[in-house]
């Protein structure tokens, strides 16, 4: 049994045929789902549409933070290299360490370490004793 194709479609025709009455309402009811189809479509792409201006506000904000941060650093590392000009150089402190390993400021001696030694060694000059009487 060898079946045409017009064959097939004419007999589903007979098969399937509906009323013009019944065929507007199915028709109908397609539209109305691809209706509210297209509804929810449109208000998730609302909804998403909100969400991603929201998220490119935040964002900005952030770009103009991060802006402002980066300006006040360059500000800051300005400042510091400017404060750094003042400082003394390699060399300088070198020449500063010679003159104190010179002077040796660790032998020298206070006030009353003077006092006893010229105690001890028995001088009795009235000059040194009054001067050191008087520095206290």
């Amino acid at each position: 049994m060898f079946l045409s194709l017009n064959n097939v479609s004419i007999r589903m025709q007979e098969q399937f045929q509906i009323d013009p009455s019944e065929r507007v309402r199915l028709l109908e009811a397609r539209y109305d789902n691809l209706r509210d189809r297209v509804l929810i479509v449109n208000q998730n792409m609302i909804a998403e549409y909100k969400k991603l201006h929201q998220e490119i506000k935040e964002v900005n904000n952030d770009v103009r933070e991060l802006k402002t941060d980066i300006f006040e650093i360059k500000n800051s590392v300005i400042k510091i290299v400017e404060e750094l000009r003042f400082f003394a150089k390699k060399e300088q402190l070198k020449v500063l360490e010679k003159y104190i390993e010179f002077w040796s400021p660790l032998k020298f001696v206070t006030d009353s370490q003077l006092q006893k030694a010229l105690e001890k060694r028995g001088d009795k000059d009235t000059r040194t004793k009054k001067s050191l009487q008087s520095s206290k």
